[in-house]
């Protein structure tokens, strides 16, 4: 019987790092204005996760004061 090798995971943060590291000398400047949209529209979910948690936070913060 033939076992797959287990292909190991990324850690979190892997992929923002292997950006921070991409030369971007190699795009033209619709690349990079593409990019840009991509970030921030990556940012905006990311800071649309972390309002939910932090109001997730608060609501049981305010529970437990009782």
């Amino acid at each position: 019987m033939f076992e797959e090798e287990a292909v190991p995971r990324r850690g979190r943060g892997a992929a923002l790092s292997e950006l921070e590291k991409e030369d971007l000398e190699v795009y033209g400047v619709v690349e990079l204005e593409e990019r840009i949209e991509a970030l921030t529209a990556e940012i905006a979910r990311t800071q649309a996760r972390l309002d939910k948690k932090r109001s997730g936070r608060s609501a049981a913060d305010s529970l437990f004061k009782l």
